[in-house]
């Protein structure tokens, strides 16, 4: 399954475009490319590289219970997106500290730079968790994933609880070729910290199996794509519980693919590695609704991977 996402790396690198970015770093790209991966083969997290499983855990529960606002991750020790609610509190008035505005370009060739903006950093992630106001002004994303996933606005008033309809949908009327949940709201879009990169998904119910395609706009390959893979197919792995359905196909299907500047040393060195066998996914039996999952209800058994390759991210 694993070399999917191998050949993806390496199909940029001899074959993608190079293109400017929003972040001011630089991508070599392809446009339009799809991965499938059958989760009855194991669960697809990289072992040319080891993946933080934990991360993608508490990420995805974030996600399912609705949340915007980063504490929750903090608590559990997840800073992957620190840097997207840093980067709104530095562009507010209630920021005094030295200019940190310009990260993206400097934080290619200035150590120093670097050095001051993850202690500025460290000290807003510590502020978060401490304070409860400054957590609800500066710990907030804005209606990203968990908002749209749960707390959907209607223009009528109300919400649309997307995962939980999606559910009940695949239990009721399995055939149906709309079991979807979308995360791009275009009304939302301009107040996100970061518009949905994972924009929409879909399931599809076959022989007692279900299967899940997700369409990615925009696809940070060596850092974010292993995240993606494993973060959907353990979404598929839950919803298939709770549904009482085996899994079938995670079915990736990205827009824009890219590998950033400063990530294709990272990539040629992954691609220098041997797969190793897949490990595989448990969840604890006695709980029934995915919304009861808790951290330690998920773990991995037999997961083996070669050391973490370090590198930058592009805000």
């Amino acid at each position: 399954m694993e070399q999917a996402y191998l050949d993806l790396g390496r199909k940029i690198l001899a074959e993608g475009n190079d293109k400017s970015d929003r972040t001011g770093t630089g991508t070599r790209s392809v446009f339009g490319h799809q991965m499938r991966f059958d989760l009855s083969q194991g669960f697809p997290l990289l072992t040319t590289k080891r993946v933080p499983f934990g991360l993608i855990k508490s990420e995805l529960l974030w996600f399912l219970k609705g949340d915007t606002n980063i504490r929750y991750l903090l608590e559990h020790n997840n800073h992957i997106w620190d840097e997207w609610a840093f980067e709104r509190y530095i562009k507010s008035d209630a920021y005094t500290g030295p200019d940190m505005t310009d990260f993206g370009r400097r934080s290619l060739v200035d150590e120093a730079f670097n050095e001051q903006y993850q202690h500025e950093l460290k000290l807003f992630c510590e502020k978060i968790l401490a304070d409860d106001a400054f957590a609800e002004t500066f710990g907030d994303l804005g209606h990203v994933y968990g908002y749209q996933w749960r707390h959907w606005e209607k223009s009528t008033g109300g919400f649309i609880d997307q995962i939980k309809e999606v559910i009940d949908m695949i239990k009721t009327t399995p055939d149906s070729r709309r079991l979807i949940v979308s995360a791009w709201n275009p009304e939302d879009v301009p107040t996100m910290a970061l518009p949905p990169c994972h924009t929409m998904f879909q399931f599809y119910v076959h022989e007692g199996r279900l299967s899940c395609q997700l369409y990615q706009r925009s696809a940070d390959v060596f850092l974010g794509v292993p995240f993606n893979i494993a973060s959907y197919a353990l979404l598929t792995h839950l919803i298939a519980h709770e549904t009482g359905l085996e899994v079938g196909d995670f079915v990736h299907t990205l827009g824009d693919a890219h590998l950033y500047s400063n990530h294709m040393e990272q990539m040629k060195e992954q691609l220098t590695r041997s797969v190793r066998p897949a490990p595989t996914l448990q969840l604890n039996p006695e709980k029934q609704s995915i919304f009861d999952f808790e951290m330690e209800d998920i773990t991995l058994a037999g997961y083996d991977p070669h050391p973490t390759i370090k590198a930058p991210i592009a805000v």
